[in-house]
C-alpha cells in the first residue's frame, strides 16, 4: 500500500512551490515550466476537492488526505518521466503535511507524515504573502496568512530543507526562481 506514497528515483532537478494558499504557486509553476522546458506537476488537492465541493458541498477532512497523497505523488510519478531536466511541482506531501497539521489540531497520518519527511527535492521556493488574496471555493484562510506562512517557513527550517523566500510581484518572483534555479543545474551538471 505505501508504494503509492513513494517519489520515484530520477535524475532530474526537482523544485517545490510551497506555502500558504493564494501566494502565487500554481501561476509561477506554470511560467517555470514554460521557461525551463518541461513540464509541471499540478496540485491534485484542488482537484480532488473541488470535485468534493461541487458533489457533496463539503470540505477537507481527515480522510481525504491519504487519498490525495496519493493522487500528488501518482501524479508527480508520472510527469516524472515525461519532465526534461527539471520538474516543478506546485506542491509536494510536506505541504500537505503541514495542512493536516494545521487544520487537525497538529494530527497528521503516520502514513502521509514517514513520506512527506522521505521524499526529496533540490529547492523549495517558499512564496510570501505578499501577493493579494483570491478568494475562491477552496481557500478558507484569509486572515491567517502571517501564521501559515510562519508554519510553512517552520517546517522547512525544522527538516532542513534548502529553500528561498519568494517575495515582490510576479515578475521578481519570476526572476529569482530563475537564478536559484540555474545555480542548481550548474551545479548538477
Amino acid at each position: 500500500m505505501e508504494e503509492k506514497f513513494k517519489q520515484k528515483s530520477s535524475n532530474l532537478i526537482k523544485v517545490v512551490l510551497f506555502g500558504p494558499e493564494s501566494t502565487g504557486k500554481t501561476t509561477l509553476s506554470e511560467q517555470l515550466a514554460r521557461h525551463y522546458h518541461t513540464v509541471w506537476v499540478p496540485e491534485y488537492a484542488r482537484e480532488y476537492l473541488q470535485k468534493k465541493w461541487n458533489d457533496e458541498r463539503k470540505t477537507c477532512e481527515p480522510s481525504d488526505l491519504l487519498p490525495i497523497a496519493e493522487g500528488q505523488m501518482g501524479l508527480e510519478n508520472e510527469l516524472t518521466k515525461k519532465a526534461t531536466d527539471i520538474l516543478i511541482c506546485d506542491t509536494d506531501l510536506l505541504e500537505t503535511k503541514v495542512y493536516s497539521e494545521a487544520y487537525y489540531i497538529g494530527h497528521c497520518d503516520p502514513v502521509l507524515e514517514k513520506h512527506a519527511l522521505e521524499n526529496t527535492y533540490d529547492l523549495y521556493l517558499l512564496t510570501y504573502i505578499d501577493m493579494p488574496w483570491v478568494g475562491d471555493d477552496l481557500r478558507d484562510k484569509p486572515n491567517e496568512r502571517e501564521k501559515m506562512f510562519a508554519y510553512f517557513k517552520e517546517t522547512l527550517e525544522l527538516h532542513h530543507r534548502n529553500f528561498i523566500i519568494l517575495k515582490g510581484d510576479k515578475k521578481t518572483r519570476l526572476r529569482t526562481a530563475i537564478s536559484e534555479i540555474d545555480k542548481l543545474m550548474r551545479k548538477h551538471t
